[in-house]
């Protein structure tokens, strides 16, 4: 089984409760992938994406990135450069008092030679739109600005693979867009792996593979359209199908001759004028 990630059996319980966040997790994130990790919460996604990153390490199976198996201490340093981390909030993750510097804050401490420091900040702040904040405080900025700034310091470190932990749950419809876009051009310019973490369907159709977690289990995997397929299995494990997905599958119980695979209003739009 290759793959940039590879989870063999992966067990975690967090200590005081023995009970298990993610159990028997096996699955593969091959190299220049998009992939969406879906559900509920408490499902153990976030808990799997602190495996990647080695914020906490398996206490049953494997985690490997890069063929190095995160239990292994020596490989700590080596994992958390390729592996760059947003979680759902900004504020544990902002750690100066200028947004530029914050975002500068990685690469520095990488050693990268300040002019290329200075190229990434700016890239990384036009590609979350935060230029204009770049002389700001953080402490100063709303929910949403905070998070655009926590993005922009993980895309300047140029990480191997990027986690999105709910990374956009804080953000307007635009920012989501933004960051979306940027996720996409990153796998598709640059080669970068990104693992997309989120409840949220409609984000789940850019990707180029689903992975659904539920009780701590990795109970499906598959192309967008073959996990939106059917909507009541979705909604039996607490997710809902995109909306159009849904209203597709409604239409076809009621003789509607909608074609399978529907996901986005445009392509609901189309089939019905198909007819």
């Amino acid at each position: 089984m290759d793959g940039l990630v590879q989870a063999r059996d992966l067990e975690y319980a967090y200590s005081g409760t023995g009970e298990a966040a993610l159990r028997g997790v096996t699955l593969t994130v091959r190299e220049g992938a998009f992939v969406a990790i879906l559900g509920r919460n408490g499902s153990g996604k976030s808990t799997f994406a602190k495996q990647l990153n080695v914020l906490i390490t398996p206490t049953g199976g494997s985690v490997s990135v890069m063929g190095m198996d995160t239990r292994e201490t020596e490989h700590t340093m080596a994992i958390r450069q390729a592996v760059g981390l947003v979680f759902q909030n900004p504020d544990n993750q902002i750690v100066a008092t200028v947004v530029e510097e914050d975002v500068a804050f990685g690469p520095e401490n990488l050693g990268v030679p300040p002019p290329e420091i200075r190229e990434r900040v700016d890239a990384a702040l036009r590609a979350t739109r935060m230029s204009d904040y770049a002389r700001k405080a953080p402490h100063m900025l709303s929910g949403g600005q905070k998070q655009r700034v926590a993005i922009a310091g993980a895309l300047a470190m140029r990480p191997r693979l990027l986690v999105l932990d709910e990374a956009t749950a804080m953000l307007d419809p635009d920012g989501r867009r933004e960051v979306m876009d940027t996720a996409r051009g990153l796998v598709k310019s640059h080669g970068m792996t990104v693992v997309w973490i989120t409840h949220t369907m409609e984000e789940a159709i850019a990707a180029d593979e689903v992975i659904v977690i539920s009780d701590g289990e990795a109970i499906a995997r598959g192309t967008p359209r073959e996990i939106f397929s059917d909507p009541h299995r979705l909604a039996t494990l607490g997710l809902a199908a995109p909306a159009a997905a849904r209203t597709a599958a409604l239409l076809r119980e009621r003789g509607v001759a909608v074609p399978p695979g529907v996901l986005t209003v445009e392509e609901l739009a189309d089939a019905l004028c198909a007819l």
